[in-house]
């Protein structure tokens, strides 16, 4: 069994639910307290053991590589007024030479087609897959946790958290089979079925340990919803050759693609922050003071 030592981080998309903000800053790049969404995505990554990052980019994403880069006149800038803290914060956040990685997806052609445009540099070897917009929050990082799994089971590992049994036809929903591991096994996949139809209430959340088979699968995967590459339909096909197994997630995902879920990522992560925890708590309740019971009707 190979180790997972490469991280895919699809990071090309338009981020158009945050115009006007993305038409200068890609939305990876906004920042949750005080730290760019990416950073966070990252940061689970390092804490599974992830020795490579892979960046899949597209037209002005070139501030990701510039911030995942030395900036030679901040660091002169902050040794000289003596600010060690910042410049230690600086070095632990900064990935060691030649463990991070750009290819271009010139077209947007969906989450399949910018997997595949890493292949040459994942290689013949498994890899993980980290959804930029989906940051978790939990006492143990998400990857952590699927590459305990993968080491005890072997084959492809999904992340899954539970959902509304009703709403399952907003989301990949999976058959739920025996348990392995601090998993089970996956029996099925299905992408946005109708409630009665769900296989389960199980739904993919973001995260993602696939084997390198999946590129031959890519490579001739035809179109499908929103006329794009998905990668859903690809892993179906995968699932016929190899073993799916899940992850249920407990802790906290928030989806940084919504202004909704990306506010409350903000107020989540402060509220874990013990530096400015107790002025968040007053602030926010100040604030919901000056609020009417009837705008929460």
């Amino acid at each position: 069994m190979k180790k997972v030592r490469k991280a895919v981080f699809p990071v090309a998309g338009l981020g158009t639910r945050f115009l006007p903000a993305t038409k200068a800053i890609p939305k990876e790049m906004l920042t949750v307290v005080d730290r760019p969404v990416i950073q966070y995505v990252v940061d689970e990554a390092w804490e599974a053991g992830i020795e490579h990052l892979i960046f899949v980019t597209g037209r002005n994403k070139a501030v990701i590589e510039d911030y995942f880069d030395i900036q030679v006149e901040l660091s002169a800038t902050l040794a000289e007024r003596g600010k060690k803290m910042e410049l230690q914060l600086l070095d632990d956040l900064q990935p060691k030479p030649g463990t991070s990685s750009f290819t271009r997806q010139q077209a947007p052609l969906g989450l399949g087609h910018a997997v595949w445009c890493a292949r040459e540099l994942v290689g013949n070897e498994p890899f993980a897959l980290l959804l930029p917009d989906m940051i978790m929050q939990a006492e143990k990082g998400c990857l952590s946790e699927m590459v305990e799994l993968y080491e005890a089971t072997g084959g492809n590992v999904i992340s899954v958290e539970q959902c509304d049994p009703q709403e399952t036809h907003k989301y990949g929903i999976v058959g739920r089979g025996d348990d392995v591991g601090t998993g089970f096994r996956v029996t099925g996949m299905v992408e946005k079925p109708k409630p009665e139809e769900a296989p389960s209430n199980y739904s993919i959340s973001g995260r993602y340990i696939l084997q390198p088979e999946i590129f031959d699968i890519l490579s001739t995967q035809e179109r499908g919803a929103g006329n794009e590459i998905q990668l859903t339909d690809a892993m179906l096909k995968l699932a016929d050759q190899q073993d799916f197994s899940a992850y249920h997630f407990t802790g906290r995902t928030f989806d940084c693609g919504s202004k909704e879920g990306f506010i409350e990522a903000n107020v989540a992560f402060a509220l874990w922050r013990p530096d400015i925890r107790e002025k968040v708590i007053g602030n926010i309740g100040r604030l919901l003071r000056t609020v009417e019971p009837a705008d929460f009707d």
